[in-house]
């Protein structure tokens, strides 16, 4: 009985291995994955970006901070909220108001 499962077993994993070795006829078709590399390509503004060490034209250190400092205090209070029901409700001194 042993001897019949080991066999089974071997023949089992021994066919894993050989698919393993199958051929992938999905990447033979010409073109695969052109449209994938065509989009990535597009999305590039500039290709040879890593070759260039020039600092970049932005802000300047305390203006950079101002704005980074505004946004993260902009989350700790948070703004009041508006009521819209009294919106375009008046004090009744419109055109049909006496």
């Amino acid at each position: 009985m042993d001897n019949r499962r080991l066999a089974i077993t071997t023949l089992c994993l021994a066919a894993l291995l050989a698919a393993g070795c199958a051929e992938n006829r999905y990447r033979e078709e010409e073109g695969f994955g052109d449209a994938v590399r065509a989009a990535k390509s597009r999305q590039i503004i500039n290709p040879d970006a890593s070759r260039n060490s020039a600092r970049p034209d932005g802000m300047d250190g305390p203006s950079a901070k101002s704005t980074v400092d505004r946004y993260q205090k902009s989350f700790e209070i948070p703004p009041p909220p508006v009521n819209v029901f009294t919106i375009g409700v008046g004090s009744g001194t419109g055109a049909g108001a006496q």
